[in-house]
């Protein structure tokens, strides 16, 4: 049942009882007791939809925060791009690095300085992660 429905069944009701109220001038036990039922019944309903509502709201924001797109990761500036830069930057590292090992002189001075520009480069996609 939708709520809209759910509340103009409701409304009906309710005037369905006032009118029955207004026709007999003496308002009896029973539907003294009929009316503490129906109020009764209309807070858990109320209370029930409030629920669902807040629920439902809750549902959507956490639908809201879902995985990225595949267009999202192919953006330049995504978490995943940054990531495979960032193991580029390692391999090419290593590589530089078993060169610097075996290499001599200014060779080795060569190799340095190009270990430290991939230490800073390493550095930078680091703090962009």
């Amino acid at each position: 049942m939708k709520r809209n429905d759910l509340k103009q069944k409701i409304k009906e009701e309710i005037i369905e009882i006032l009118s029955e109220q207004e026709d007999t001038p003496e308002v009896t036990d029973k539907q003294i007791e009929k009316n503490k039922e129906y109020q009764a019944d209309l807070a858990k309903t109320t209370t029930m939809v409030n629920n669902i509502e807040r629920k439902t709201a809750e549902l959507k924001k956490m639908f809201e925060d879902e995985e990225p797109t595949s267009a999202d990761l192919k953006k330049k500036d995504s978490v995943t791009a940054i990531g495979k830069k960032l193991q580029e930057t390692a391999k090419e590292m290593k590589k530089v690095l078993a060169k610097y090992k075996k290499a001599e002189g200014s060779d080795k001075e060569k190799h340095l300085e190009r270990l430290k520009e991939l230490t800073k480069i390493k550095k930078e996609l680091e703090s962009a992660l």
